[in-house]
C-alpha cells in the first residue's frame, strides 16, 4: 500500500479526529419529527452559527418561519443565557437549538414556558440518558456527576454535587416565543466553562449519542405543550405546576435572589405560585415572590438534591 502524503495525511487526521462526536443527521430528525398534525413544522441545522436564538428571532420577526420551527446549530460562537452570559462549548459537543412557538393561551400565562421546557428536557434526559435530573429555578438542569461532590458555590459554600448540564433562553418573537435550549452533552473535564458546569458524560448518561437524545427532547416537549394548551395554560389543569415542583432542586433550601436594580433578598424557597414564580419566606415570616432574578443556592436539602426521587416525569 502506497503511503499517503503528509498533507493528506493530515486532512485526514483533522476529518476524523473527533470520532466520538459525529455530525446530527438532519435528514433523519426532519423523518422524525416534522410530519403531518405534528407541532414540529421545519428543522434545519447548520454547521455553526452565533446564536440559534438570535436568529430565529429574526426569521420570526420576519414572518419567514410558522410555529413548530426548529434551529440547530453544530456550534455557537455567541449563545447566550439568561442575563446575557454567554454559553460555548466545542463543536458537535452539546445540542444547541431553538424553537418558534405561537401559544394559543393568554399571554400572562406564557411566562411559563421556560419551566414547561425544563420540564420537559428534564424528563426527556431522565428517559432516554438513564441520568437523574433536577431543574434550578426558573431555568437550569442539573445532574450529579458520580463520585462528584460539587464545586463550592460563588459564596464559599461547600458543593452539593450538583451541576449545571443545561439551560434555557425564552425571548418574545414575532407573533410568538423563541425558545433556546443548551445542553452539555459529551464535555470532558477539562473542557468544562465553569466549575459549575457538568456533562451528561460526566453523569453517567446511558447515551451521548446527540440524533436520539434531540429527538427525546422536541418530543416530550411537543407533548407537554399540547398537553398545557388543552388546558389553556393553566398550570394546575395541566398538571405543570405540580411536576415543576417535584422536580424543583430550589425548593426546600435557603437561596439568594439577585434583583433587578442591585437588590438581593435571602430566604427559604418555599413555592412555586401560579404565575411560575419561586416564593421566598424571609427570617421576618414575610414571602416574597420573586418573578425574575438570578437565584443562588446557598444551603441544599437531601431530598431535593439530584439523584432523589423527585425528577420530573410527564
Amino acid at each position: 500500500m502506497t503511503p499517503q502524503p503528509p498533507e493528506n495525511r493530515d486532512k485526514d487526521a483533522g476529518r476524523w479526529s473527533d470520532l466520538g462526536r459525529p455530525p446530527l443527521n438532519a435528514t433523519a430528525l426532519r423523518r422524525a419529527l416534522v410530519r403531518p398534525g405534528a407541532l414540529w413544522t421545519a428543522l434545519d441545522v447548520v454547521p455553526a452559527t452565533g446564536s440559534t436564538n438570535s436568529d430565529l428571532a429574526a426569521r420570526a420577526a420576519a414572518g419567514e418561519v410558522a410555529e413548530g420551527a426548529v434551529l440547530v446549530a453544530e456550534e455557537q460562537s455567541a449563545g447566550r443565557g439568561r442575563l446575557n452570559r454567554s454559553w460555548s462549548a466545542p463543536p458537535r459537543s452539546g445540542l444547541f437549538f431553538s424553537v418558534y412557538l405561537t401559544p394559543r393561551v393568554p399571554v400572562p400565562r406564557w411566562g411559563w414556558l421556560p419551566l414547561l421546557t425544563g420540564v420537559a428536557t428534564a424528563a426527556a434526559l431522565s428517559r432516554t440518558a438513564g441520568i437523574d435530573t433536577a431543574l434550578k429555578w426558573p431555568n437550569d438542569i442539573l445532574v450529579s456527576c458520580p463520585g462528584d461532590d460539587g464545586a463550592a458555590g460563588p459564596d464559599g459554600t461547600p458543593g452539593t454535587g450538583e451541576r449545571k448540564v443545561g439551560g434555557i433562553l425564552a425571548e418574545r418573537a414575532g407573533s410568538g416565543v423563541v425558545i433556546g435550549i443548551g445542553l452539555n452533552v459529551s464535555l470532558t473535564a477539562d473542557e468544562l466553562p465553569v466549575p459549575t458546569a457538568g456533562s451528561l458524560a460526566l453523569a453517567g448518561a446511558a447515551t451521548t449519542d446527540r440524533d436520539p437524545l434531540l429527538r427525546a427532547v422536541l418530543r416530550s416537549l411537543e407533548e407537554w405543550y399540547a398537553t398545557w394548551q388543552s388546558a389553556v395554560g393553566d398550570p394546575g389543569a395541566s398538571r405543570l405546576q405540580e411536576t415543576y415542583t417535584a422536580g424543583c432542586a430550589t425548593l426546600g433550601r435557603s437561596v439568594r435572589a439577585e434583583l433587578p436594580g442591585d437588590t438581593a433578598l435571602t430566604g427559604e424557597a418555599v413555592a412555586i405560585d401560579a404565575d411560575g414564580r419561586l416564593v421566598l419566606a424571609t427570617a421576618n415570616g414575610v414571602r416574597h415572590p420573586v418573578g425574575a432574578g438570578d437565584i443562588i443556592h446557598l444551603r441544599a436539602t437531601a431530598s431535593r438534591r439530584p439523584g432523589g426521587d423527585d425528577s420530573p416525569e410527564p
